[in-house]
């Protein structure tokens, strides 16, 4: 898999591309063969501060905050439309830049599309309410935009997470300046310039390319930055934290997981094994959201996990620009190695290793980062294998014996970002979703997020929801007036009560 022509990119910062201050630029690789597929601006904090900059002056002008909602909608839903007239190009970049399937690419540049559309829709939905007084007095509040806001977004859904994050701020009339992961950061440039195209002012959306240790850490500090939003691990998520208290701006995270997957014996298996293998191995693994424990019932153990190692074993490993693809490679050398350290601990600590393991060296593959599916038996919940975030396609099967012993196990993480339920028993599917601490519960269905319904985590998991309407709240801040409605002159002072009898 190569690249016919050398992707080059700059910094977006008030409507124009310009190089970085320092002249500084990094390569980007394909993760199927390790090559360079970009040569891409690295800006440091001088570029930082000249976007934050080009965004408040944006901000505080009302250019696109003062834009009546119908306008900013016309022009949200033409950002909409490019990417879909685009999403052929847009999603072999996608791909040859993370390494997804193309199949999952063209999924989530068209979703990434919807995501527009959805929050288009939504523009003069930002709603105030009144509030009745026990005085001759009027009360209201409004919800205004909360002004720039820093978004950091990872590398393993690239233009989707991008999409996620504009949308409702774009939305709710707020300035922006974007920076992707220095692994993927070819499609946000991208996504930045049709927005531009779109008619999106100048100023209203800056992109920065480069090391998140730095240009992070300077946009979560600067003082004109009014909002931080993070999608990623953990621990960087405690650390974005740390940084953005100084100013107390307003922060969202969406962070990690260790999502259980729970089948339970009445359960129809053949589903259950199917949306079980989409749920830990989609991506290579290497989504928040992926099941990456799963409980089964002893009572169906050997029969569920007959079928599901079968069926791993068939999954179709390749270039991730052929269509028939089903698995490509992992983001990069540094993540395939963790991945395998995962690995190594899990065998040292007495899981069964059922399928896979290791990673693929087989030509063409030994100069990618390709792993092979991965399924560990007989795990203990409380190994490492069960209790940290691996983030790459590697699952840990528990058995339990009743719905009290599972749920304890489902909820003994710092995590509590998704969970997925199978059963037929429809007490038993909402008598155990309730008690699941998390955010993101399917019954009888495998991980998905459309843009109508909320996302985000209990516990370690995040702060905040994005998607949805909830996410308007995410980008918006309230303000109370009171109207003083009473026809007698205000007189504090003058009209002085008269003290108890």
């Amino acid at each position: 898999m190569t690249a016919t022509t050398l992707l080059r990119t700059q910094l977006l910062i008030d409507g124009r591309l310009v190089d970085a201050a320092s002249g500084e630029t990094f390569e980007t690789v394909s993760p199927a063969t390790n090559r360079t597929i970009g040569v891409v601006a690295k800006a440091g904090a001088e570029d930082v501060n000249r976007a934050v900059a080009a965004a408040r002056r944006a901000f505080d002008d009302g250019r696109w905050s003062g834009m009546a909602p119908v306008e900013r909608s016309k022009r949200m839903r033409k950002v909409a439309e490019l990417l879909r007239e685009r999403v052929d190009e847009l999603a072999r970049i996608e791909t040859l830049n993370c390494g997804k399937i193309i199949v999952e690419s063209r999924a989530d540049v068209l979703n990434a599309a919807a995501c527009f559309d959805y929050y288009a829709n939504l523009t003069g939905q930002v709603w105030g309410e009144q509030i009745p007084m026990n005085a001759p007095l009027l009360d209201y509040t409004v919800r205004e935009p909360i002004g720039v806001c820093g978004q950091i977004i990872p590398w393993n859904f690239p233009i989707l997470m991008a999409a996620w994050k504009l949308g409702p701020a774009l939305a709710t009339g707020n300035t922006i300046v974007l920076k992707p992961a220095s692994n993927t950061p070819i499609t946000a440039v991208l996504l930045g310039q049709i927005c531009q195209e779109a008619g999106i002012p100048d100023g209203v959306l800056n992109v920065l390319t480069g090391p998140g240790a730095s240009i992070g850490a300077v946009l979560c500090e600067h003082p004109d930055v009014d909002k931080i939003a993070f999608t990623g691990e953990t621990e960087t998520g405690r650390t974005i934290s740390r940084q953005a208290a100084g100013t107390i701006k307003k922060v969202s995270l969406e962070l990690g997981g260790k999502s259980p997957n729970i089948v339970f014996p009445d359960a129809d298996i053949d589903e259950a094994v199917n949306g079980s293998l989409f749920a830990v191995f989609t991506n290579a693994g290497q989504r928040c959201t992926a099941r990456t424990r799963l409980f089964l019932h002893e009572s169906i153990h050997d029969r569920f996990m007959a079928d599901f190692v079968a069926k791993t074993a068939k999954i179709r490993i390749g270039d991730p620009l052929d269509w028939e693809t089903q698995m490509g490679p992992v983001i990069s050398r540094t993540q395939c190695d963790r991945v395998l350290s995962y690995v190594q601990r899990a065998r040292e600590g007495g899981a069964d290793l059922a399928h896979g393991g290791r990673k693929v060296t087989d030509d063409p593959f030994d100069d990618g980062n390709y792993l092979m599916p991965t399924v560990f038996d007989h795990v203990r919940n409380d190994m490492t294998i069960a209790q940290e975030e691996v983030f790459g396609p590697v699952l840990a099967v528990i058995p339990f014996k009743d719905d009290s012993e599972v749920v304890a196990m489902a909820n003994n993480t710092i995590f509590g970002l998704a969970a997925t339920i199978w059963t037929n028993d429809v007490k038993r599917a909402h008598r155990t979703a309730a008690a699941i601490r998390a955010g993101n519960v399917s019954i009888n269905f495998p991980t998905v997020n459309p843009p109508e319904a909320p996302f985000g985590g209990y516990k370690q998991s995040g702060v905040g929801r994005e998607l949805s309407r909830h996410a308007m709240d995410l980008y918006t801040q309230v303000k109370n007036v009171v109207v003083n409605l009473n026809p007698t002159p205000f007189d504090w002072y003058g009209n002085w009560p008269a003290p108890p009898k």
